[in-house]
């Protein structure tokens, strides 16, 4: 199945679409899910390829492409000439001029259209936001259809263009709690091909449900093409319970009897402190002082729980791996062992992301591609759909295909 992917970032979504990468043992519920382990290495398991292939790419972060092309070039020839750095709506002007800008024959379209607008721990400006589609200060008080906050409506455009069988749209929860958004967005949605998607109603997943080791919540919209859908899955998929069988969203494995949460204790897993590690992402950490309380980012993980929300707008207050006892560190071994007060890592980051250790982050300028900082990482992982929870996605939609969508 040929996908599209938009807003991309660094690739955990595409990554979880795809599979084929390594993750957590506990990461998976092997008794409802025995098929996806190809792999078994004790505490980490490969998972099984879907029938997803990612043909194209975009975001306007050069950061994120770097990271994306390093990865993926292991298991694309083309991955530079995929990934666009256009932002959506240059793109959409280009294909709407006559360019040929976008693949044909696209089954699927994903992306996770900017949330910093929606984000509760932004300033919430929603559909008025002061950013353009290229993440600068508009110097104008009206709103346009070009700003942050709407560029799901270019999202549309594409979907509109490429006439995907299926698209799958992302944002934070916060999106669900300011005004009618949610409904804005689906009714939004629906109109792309000339009314021709039917939408189902938005859900917020949250990622310990699917084995992901982070407090993360995300709102998901799934947009079925009509014409392409068989009449029995209209029927269920337009019921305002739909049947299991049809539904989209997948099932919980994790918070279940049997099948505990995966904690940061779980993901830290063989992780050295970054004197003692090889990995340049593990060497790495924000330096930033303990500045109260009162401030965001100033707290310790619990080891025994999942993680806090990994954000792209740290400004360097990442969350503490652990605190001094003096700051209200409870890691009372660690410190009498003489471990450090310090911030998670960028390593440390990516695992509560899930994403796997060969995704390097931290890169070197090269010919054609600028350097990637660590401060760079910490915000393009933030960025990030966890590819665990992502992957949920893929092979719940992989497995119901069959009775979606007509045999062409």
């Amino acid at each position: 199945m040929r996908l599209l992917s938009l807003f991309s970032g660094c690739g955990g979504m595409d990554l979880g679409f795809e599979g084929a990468f390594f993750c957590l043992k506990k990461s998976v519920n092997i008794k409802l899910h025995p098929d996806w382990i190809t792999q078994d290495l004790g505490d980490w398991v490969k998972l099984a390829p879907t029938v997803f292939d990612t043909v194209f790419a975009n975001d306007i972060r050069p950061d994120a492409k770097r990271a994306w092309v390093e990865f993926f070039s292991k298991r694309k020839k083309n991955a530079e000439h995929i990934y666009q750095l256009k932002s959506i709506v240059d793109l959409v002007k280009l294909a709407r001029s006559g360019d040929i800008v976008f693949p044909s024959s696209i089954d699927i379209v994903t992306g996770g259209f900017p949330c910093q607008d929606f984000s509760v721990a932004g300033k919430r400006m929603g559909f008025q936001s002061r950013k353009s589609h290229l993440g600068k200060l508009l110097q104008c008080d009206e709103a346009t259809e070009e700003n942050r906050g709407q560029l799901y409506i270019w999202m549309r455009e594409v979907i509109s263009i490429t006439q995907p069988k299926l698209f799958v749209a992302e944002n934070v929860k916060g999106l669900t709690n300011l005004d009618d958004v949610k409904t804005v967005i689906e009714h939004d949605f629906a109109s792309a091909g000339g009314a021709g998607y039917l939408v189902v109603p938005a859900q917020v997943l949250y990622a310990p449900d699917y084995g992901v080791p982070q407090s993360r919540e995300r709102v998901i919209f799934f947009g079925f093409k009509k014409s392409a859908l068989k009449s029995d899955a209209i029927n269920a998929l337009s019921k305002e319970i739909i049947p299991s069988e049809y539904d989209p969203y997948p099932t919980k494995t994790h918070g279940i009897i049997g099948q505990p949460i995966v904690t940061c204790d779980d993901a830290f897993i063989g992780l050295k402190e970054p004197d003692d590690s090889c990995d340049i992402a593990q060497q790495k950490f924000s330096k930033a002082k303990y500045m109260g309380s009162h401030c965001q980012g100033q707290t310790e993980i619990k080891l025994d729980s999942v993680g806090p929300t990994i954000r792209s707008e740290h400004h360097g207050n990442i969350e503490f791996r652990r605190l001094d006892k003096e700051h209200g560190g409870k890691h009372y071994r660690e410190l009498e062992n003489g471990l450090p007060e310090r911030r998670l890592t960028v390593r440390e980051c990516a695992r509560l992301q899930t994403f796997p250790d060969d995704y390097q982050f931290i890169l070197p300028k090269t010919d054609l591609h600028s350097s990637v900082s660590s401060s760079d990482a910490y915000k393009i992982i933030g960025n990030a759909v966890p590819c665990v929870l992502a992957y949920n996605i893929a092979k719940n939609i992989e497995s119901k295909w069959h009775l979606y969508f007509k045999e062409e």
